[in-house]
């Protein structure tokens, strides 16, 4: 017998979902901290800085004065570059898993996935998010935020939830060089061509398969909600596949004033 989707008993394990996080006094501690980032960078440009192979030909010199958000292995660039992001996020688990040794050193803000609590340790700088499969874009990230198939589209909630008037994309390429069943979990190669760095998932590494049209239905929940709030996100990216949001140029973006 095929069971079809039960709308109450979906709810019933969102619910189960958030309660087992709320149980836990670290919750509490995230929340007070996000809290705090609400509109605090209002009317102000940001730069989400995505993983693809293009990353490496944005002159991210560009970037000084800009807050930027770095996403899941970001530091994999920083022995090839002076450049830090403002932040890091991630909400993978197998991302969390394998990169806990260097969320566990870094004194750079945090914003991790709730699943981290077993790996990395509780600082006043690193915030645990609630993270949902449930589809939505949350203006106010103390509560709970869609992974939305995508670590990009959780920097994009929390860009808006900081206030952020433009956010600009860079090395979202929205393509991956390893193909399979969107989502499936597999086991790394020798080398990922899919990433900036050929050690980002490698070695027998266990990773998730991207699921673009998901990817893309996220994106488009986030161009309408800072849309609507007379906002903006835009995509500066050197080349890729992703044509959901206005291209600029980063070097136009940055020398332009928030619209």
């Amino acid at each position: 017998m095929i069971e079809t989707n039960n709308p109450y008993r979906s709810a019933l394990r969102l619910l189960r979902h958030r309660l087992l996080w709320d149980l836990r006094p670290e919750s509490w501690r995230s929340r007070r901290k996000i809290r705090a980032w609400k509109d605090r960078l209002s009317g102000r440009k940001a730069v989400v800085l995505c993983n693809g192979p293009s990353l490496l030909e944005s002159d991210l010199s560009l970037l000084a004065g800009t807050f930027c958000f770095g996403l899941n292995k970001i530091n994999l660039l920083f022995d090839k570059v002076d450049f830090r992001p403002s932040c890091i996020v991630a909400v993978n688990p197998y991302v969390l898993e394998q990169n806990a040794g260097f969320y566990n050193q870094t004194d750079l803000p945090l914003f991790l996935g709730q699943s981290a609590v077993k790996s990395v340790s509780a600082r006043e700088h690193v915030c645990f998010l609630h993270t949902v499969c449930e589809r939505g874009f949350s203006g106010d990230c103390s509560i709970s935020v869609d992974q939305g198939h995508t670590v990009t589209f959780v920097a994009l909630q929390l860009a808006y939830h900081m206030g952020f008037q433009d956010v600009a994309l860079i090395g979202c390429d929205h393509n991956f060089a390893v193909q399979g069943t969107p989502n499936e979990v597999v086991v790394s190669g020798e080398v990922d061509a899919s990433h900036f760095d050929p050690n980002y998932f490698a070695g027998g590494r266990k990773w998730q398969l991207p699921d673009l049209p998901q990817s893309e239905v996220s994106y488009i929940l986030a161009g309408q909600a800072f849309n609507v709030a007379g906002r903006r996100v835009v995509n500066a990216t050197e080349g890729g596949n992703l044509e959901i949001f206005p291209r600029v140029s980063l070097t136009d973006f940055v020398a332009s004033s928030p619209e």
